[in-house]
């Protein structure tokens, strides 16, 4: 699964561009220029995102570009948001027990941070699914 939120990008009248998400209503920013509005897209995106986790709300699936353009939050908040998607409500205590792991550790891996590379191949493994590494 891709982690890519579309956003719209709007230029204002007094200059510079006006970015809202698509998805996730309470994450906009703007900048002075597309490259600027661009890079405080994924700035923005992250910084939300990662209150969803911490907070243990529900993060939408990005809808399809369409066209638009996309951000990606940073790299320890994909992770958590894809371990979030592959469990598909299934409790923490079943990863946990999958990944032969403590509750606390499994949990680590639902929360913005810097998992390990192999701490997400076993916790894809243990959900049925392979890590797959990509560079946009």
């Amino acid at each position: 699964m891709n982690i890519a939120y579309p956003y719209t990008l709007e230029p204002q009248s007094d200059g510079g561009f006006l970015v809202q998400f698509v998805d996730v209503e309470e994450a906009f920013t703007e900048g002075d220029d597309e490259e600027q509005a661009s890079f405080n897209a994924a700035e923005v995106l992250t910084g939300v995102l990662a209150v969803r986790l911490e907070r243990g709300e529900d993060i939408p699936i990005p809808s399809p570009a369409d066209g638009r353009p996309v951000a990606y939050p940073d790299v320890g908040v994909q992770a958590a948001v894809l371990i979030d998607f592959a469990r598909h409500g299934r409790p923490l205590s079943e990863l946990a027990r999958a990944m032969g792991t403590s509750w606390p550790a499994a949990q680590r891996l639902t929360r913005p941070g810097n998992p390990t590379i192999k701490q997400l191949e076993r916790a894809a493994a243990a959900l049925g699914k392979r890590l797959v590494i990509s560079l946009e």
